[in-house]
């Protein structure tokens, strides 16, 4: 497993990094495949902070964006159609965002489970900062208070798959604005609150770094992977 942390990135610079490192374990299944060689195919965990974007998946709805391009330009963000699954979402600096770009079949060939795993690595890191984060049936993402008036999104996640091959992830609000989440509809489920990790402290900032490295503890035990290679902005 590559492990890399790309810091402040640009989401389309990022996107065709993601893009690039998808095709290339494409490639390398589709070699194997046509010349039955049996070369271990990569697999990549990469970790980021967009500038202010919203995103809409590839089922998602136009209208859960609430403001106009003018807007857009004012509040200094921009805006991107992208080919996951799921709605509309925003990311900026104060979320961690990753990007887990995996050939599931070095793990287990279930998109479901896969989903369900990320949620779990989610749940495990907020436990160890006090909170109980848990699913929330029918929808996606890790949620708090589930059930009750309360509820609220800690973090979001849409992926996209090809052949066993993952892109795109999960959004954890760490120390995210979330002033930004008032112009649009999250995922496109109205009346949802969404929450970030310093609010829920009462704290005004955590380290990211330390989270991260709380992250990719549980994922390296949920997927029984080990880290091959590491790399920081």
């Amino acid at each position: 497993m590559e492990i890399h942390d790309l810091g402040l990135m640009d989401y389309q610079e990022t996107w065709d990094y993601q893009e690039s490192l998808f095709q290339k374990i494409l490639q390398q299944k589709s070699k194997n495949s046509k010349e039955k060689l049996q070369y271990e195919t990569p697999n990549f965990f990469l970790f980021v902070e967009h500038p202010h974007v919203y995103t809409l998946g590839k089922s998602g709805h136009i209208e859960n964006l609430l403001i106009s391009e003018k807007k857009l330009a004012e509040i200094n963000a921009s805006f991107y159609k992208i080919n996951r699954g799921g709605d509309i979402t925003y990311h900026g600096p104060g979320q961690i965002v990753g990007y887990p770009i995996l050939d599931l079949e070095n793990f287990f060939t279930d998109i479901h489970k896969y989903m369900r795993m990320l949620e779990e690595m989610i749940i495990l890191t907020l436990a160890e900062y006090g909170l109980k984060a848990e699913r929330s049936k029918g929808e996606t993402g890790v949620w708090l208070d589930v059930g009750t008036p309360f509820a609220r999104k800690i973090c979001a996640m849409g992926v996209r798959a090809s052949r066993w091959v993952t892109m795109h992830g999960f959004a954890l609000n760490v120390n995210t604005d979330l002033g930004y989440f008032d112009h649009m509809i999250p995922c496109g489920i109205r009346g949802k609150a969404v929450t970030s990790l310093n609010v829920e402290l009462g704290k005004t900032e955590i380290n990211l770094a330390e989270v991260k490295e709380r992250l990719l503890k549980h994922f390296l035990i949920l997927f029984e992977a080990a880290i091959k290679e590491k790399t920081e902005a």
